[in-house]
């Protein structure tokens, strides 16, 4: 037996094991509720209003931390030889979650207002 078939081995019940994880647990949550006196059909998960905003502003941050790292990266940070293949990736890593922070508190203060104009009305 090859490492490529073990590989392939491993994946397949590792796979299964996951699925059949999410089953047995999903189900026994049912059974807790039915066990309480609450009825599964009832139970459905909140609306997110915002949560496409969310998304695009990660994004949206995410990849203006990558384009600025990039920028950085190729211009100050660059050695006085150019070659373009040794990177510096601390600063892809930390740009990419600096800014997709930063995005995640813009969609905060836009979700903060919209809720606040909501209310007062």
């Amino acid at each position: 037996m090859n490492s490529g078939d073990l590989v392939g081995a491993i994946i397949c019940t590792s796979m299964f094991a996951m699925i059949f994880g999410i089953v047995y647990l999903y189900n026994k949550q049912k059974m807790a509720m039915i066990e309480r006196g609450m009825d599964p059909r009832s139970y459905r998960s909140q609306p997110a209003p915002f949560r496409y905003l969310k998304w695009a502003c990660l994004l949206m941050g995410a990849g203006l931390g990558l384009f600025l790292a990039n920028i950085l990266d190729r211009t100050i940070m660059a050695p006085p030889v150019q070659d373009f293949e040794k990177h510096n990736p601390a600063i892809y890593f930390s740009l990419i979650a600096v800014f997709g922070g930063l995005g995640l508190f813009i969609s905060y203060l836009i979700e903060k207002k919209e809720t606040v104009d909501k209310k007062e009305e």
